[in-house]
C-alpha cells in the first residue's frame, strides 16, 4: 500500500516555537486561583517549580534535544523501554488533555457569560455547548497544517494572554497607587508567605499551582519543525518558564489586591478584576478585554489541539492504532485521530454537565484527574532519561544535564520523587469540594486505573495488519 507524499516542510523560528509554547502554557485565566492564597502565591509557585518545572523542562530539553524527532515522549520513552511503554506514555499525555481541557473550556464559557449574561456561568447546559463549539472549531483549524496552527497560535497569544496580561497588572498596580484601598497588605509579614498546610484539603491546592506549569514538554513534538532545535528547544523552554513563573506571581497577587476572595470567581474572576480596574467610568472597556482573554484562551485551546496528537499520530504509524488512525491530510495532520480527540472532549463536556455538586466541584474533580493521569507520564519520561544515559550514552545532546549520570540521577531521580507525592495528593479532595469525598476519592482511583489500562489492552490486542508498510515501486527498465 503506497503512502501519500508527505508535504514540504514548515520551519518553525525560535521566536515563533516561543509564542506556541507559550500559547500552550501561559494563560491569564490562572490570575484567580492564584489570588485564593494571596502572598503565599509566591511559596506555591516556587514549590510548583522546584517539584516539576525544574526537572521537567532540563529533562525535557535533554530529551528533545538528543532525538528531535517527531513524536516527543513517544519516542523519548520508545527509545528507553521498547514500543508498549512509549505508547503508554505518549497515550497519557494525549488522552489526559481531552479531560483536562474541559477546565480551560469552562474558563472561556464563564468569561464569555460574564459579559452576556452572568447567570449563565451556573448553566452547565451552556458550558457544555461552549466546550463542544470551541473544541470543534479548533480542531477544523488545525486541519489547515502547522502553519496555519503557528499563525493563529502566535496571534492569539499576543492579543489574549501578553496584552490582557499586562493591562491587568498594570491597571491595578496604578489602581492601587492612585490611593485604593488593597485587600491584602502590600507588604507581607513571615506569617503571611507561609502555606498553611493545616489539612489535606488545603495541602490539594498545591495541585493547582503544578497544574499551571504541567505541559512543557508538549512543544516538544513540534521539535523536528525547528530550524535549529538543539540550539533553540532549550532557549525557549528558559524563556517560557521565566516569564510564566513571574507573571504568575505577580498577577495573582494585583487580583489579591483589588478583589475580596469571599466574592472571587474560579471562572470569571478576572472580569471581575477588569471590573474594579476601570470601575464604572471606563466601563466600556472591560467587555473589550473580555473578547481578547476569550482570544487568548482559544489560542490556548488551538495550541493544545495538534499537541499530543502529533505523537500518538507516529505511534499510529508504528502500527500500534488501527489504519484509520493513521489517515492524514495533504498538510499532515493525523485527521481520523483530530476527530477521536474531538468526540472524546465532547464525551468529557457530557461527563462534565452529569457530574452532581454543581460547576466548581465538577470543575475539580476532572482537573484533579487530569492531574494524576498526567504525572503517570512523566514517571516514564523521567525514567527513560536516565535509562537513556546507560543506553546510548553517545547519542549527542545538544543540552546535557550537567554531573553525568549522578546528575541526572539526581535530576530525573527528583523529578520520579515529586512526582509521586504529587499523585497522591492528587487523589485527596480539595476544600472547594464540599460534599462526601467519597465519591471523588473512587472517580480519581478508578479513573486513574482505567486511563492507564487501556493503551496496554490496545497493545495487547494489536492486528499485525495495523501496520502499514509503503510500497516503493520498482525502476522501470
Amino acid at each position: 500500500m503506497a503512502t501519500a507524499a508527505k508535504p514540504a516542510t514548515y520551519s518553525l523560528s525560535l521566536p515563533t516555537f516561543i509564542m506556541i509554547t507559550s500559547a500552550v502554557l501561559i494563560s491569564i485565566r490562572t490570575f484567580p486561583l492564584q489570588a485564593l492564597v494571596g502572598w503565599q502565591t509566591i511559596a506555591f509557585n516556587a514549590l510548583a517549580i522546584i517539584l516539576y518545572l525544574i526537572p521537567a523542562s532540563l529533562v525535557s530539553a535533554e530529551l528533545a534535544t538528543g532525538w528531535p524527532k517527531e513524536g516527543g515522549v513517544y519516542v523519548w520513552v520508545k527509545e528507553a523501554f521498547g514500543e508498549q511503554c512509549g505508547f503508554v506514555a505518549i497515550w497519557l499525555q494525549w488522552f489526559q488533555m481531552t479531560i483536562g481541557f474541559i477546565g480551560i473550556l469552562t474558563f472561556i464559557a464563564g468569561t464569555a457569560a460574564y459579559l452576556f449574561n452572568p447567570a449563565l456561568a451556573d448553566s452547565k447546559i451552556f458550558i457544555f455547548a461552549v466546550v463542544v463549539g470551541v473544541w470543534w472549531g479548533a480542531t477544523l483549524l488545525n486541519l489547515q497544517g502547522l502553519k496555519t496552527y503557528a499563525r493563529w497560535t502566535t496571534l492569539f497569544v499576543i492579543l489574549g494572554a501578553f496584552i490582557p496580561m499586562i493591562v491587568l497588572i498594570g491597571g491595578g498596580i496604578l489602581y492601587i497607587w492612585s490611593g485604593h484601598p488593597v485587600l491584602i497588605p502590600l507588604i507581607p509579614s513571615a506569617k503571611d508567605l507561609v502555606p498553611r498546610f493545616s489539612d489535606a484539603g488545603d495541602l490539594v491546592l498545591l495541585i493547582t499551582f503544578v497544574f499551571f506549569f504541567i505541559g512543557i514538554e508538549v512543544s516538544a513534538a513540534h521539535a523536528n519543525e525547528m530550524k535549529n532545535p538543539n540550539r533553540d528547544y532549550p532557549i525557549a523552554i528558559l524563556v517560557v518558564g521565566v516569564i510564566m513563573a513571574v507573571t504568575s506571581v505577580i498577577g495573582g497577587l494585583v487580583v489579591a489586591w483589588i478583589v475580596p476572595v469571599k466574592d472571587l470567581s474560579l471562572i470569571a474572576g478576572i472580569m471581575q478584576s477588569f471590573q474594579v480596574v476601570f470601575g464604572p467610568g471606563l466601563s466600556w472597556i472591560t467587555p473589550v478585554v473580555g473578547v481578547l482573554i476569550i482570544v487568548g484562551a482559544v489560542g490556548e485551546v488551538i495550541a493544545w489541539v495538534l499537541g499530543p496528537v502529533r505523537g500518538l499520530s507516529v505511534a499510529a504509524r508504528d502500527g500500534l492504532l488501527p489504519a484509520v488512525f493513521q489517515k492524514e491530510n495533504k498538510q499532515g495532520v493525523p485527521t481520523a485521530l483530530m476527530f477521536l480527540q474531538a468526540v472524546l472532549v465532547t464525551f468529557w463536556g457530557a461527563v462534565f454537565v452529569v457530574l452532581p455538586g454543581g460547576v466548581s466541584a465538577g470543575f475539580w474533580a476532572l482537573f484533579a484527574l487530569t492531574t494524576s493521569v498526567y504525572i503517570v507520564m512523566y514517571f516514564f519520561m523521567y525514567a527513560a532519561a536516565i535509562r537513556l544515559r546507560y543506553t546510548q550514552p553517545d547519542t549527542p545532546r545538544k543540552f546535557r544535564i550537567p554531573g553525568g549520570k549522578l546528575g541526572m540521577w539526581l535530576m530525573a531521580g527528583w523529578g520520579i520523587v515529586a512526582a509521586a507525592f504529587i499523585f497522591v495528593i492528587s487523589l485527596l479532595p480539595p476544600t472547594q469540594v464540599k460534599e462526601d469525598p467519597l465519591p471523588f476519592e473512587l472517580f480519581m482511583i478508578i479513573g486513574t486505573i482505567v486511563v492507564c489500562l487501556i493503551p496496554i489492552a490496545i497493545y495487547r490486542f494489536r492486528k499485525t495488519n495495523w501496520k502499514q508498510i509503503a510500497v516503493i515501486p520498482l525502476p522501470v527498465a
